[in-house]
């Protein structure tokens, strides 16, 4: 069972914009924390950015502070990436995660993921 859908990747050129969705539509997760995650080939998934469930905690990598934007929907059960100037160094899978735990940025303090989209970003 799907827990979590997400949706908006694709290929962009180098300055461009997209704009992610992370969907439960099971409207399993709550009060949780709902984060993004990107991964390249041969590499650990790297946190991207973290929502609270009131939408009033915001935490951002350093690789994407000021040009990427995290939201929850008002029904809070979609959270939108929002991400500019994108570059070539932003090319990923981009999952969405559900959790709880003070350990926003690490992997483990999340139980439930989407499928991945794909991001790719040519100059």
């Amino acid at each position: 069972q799907v827990e979590l859908v997400e949706s908006g990747g694709g290929a962009v050129r180098a300055g461009d914009s997209l704009r992610l969705s992370c969907r439960d539509p099971g409207r399993l997760f709550s009060r949780y924390l709902v984060a993004w995650f990107r991964q390249t080939p041969g590499n650990e998934r790297e946190f991207v950015a973290v929502i609270s469930w009131t939408g009033s905690r915001k935490y951002y990598s350093d690789a994407v502070k000021g040009r990427f934007t995290i939201a929850r929907d008002t029904d809070k059960y979609t959270v939108h990436l929002q991400m500019n100037s994108l570059n070539v160094d932003d090319t990923a899978v981009y999952y969405c995660a559900a959790g709880y735990g003070d350990y926003y940025a690490d992997v483990h303090n999340y139980g439930h993921w989407g499928q991945g989209t794909q991001v790719t970003v040519s100059t």
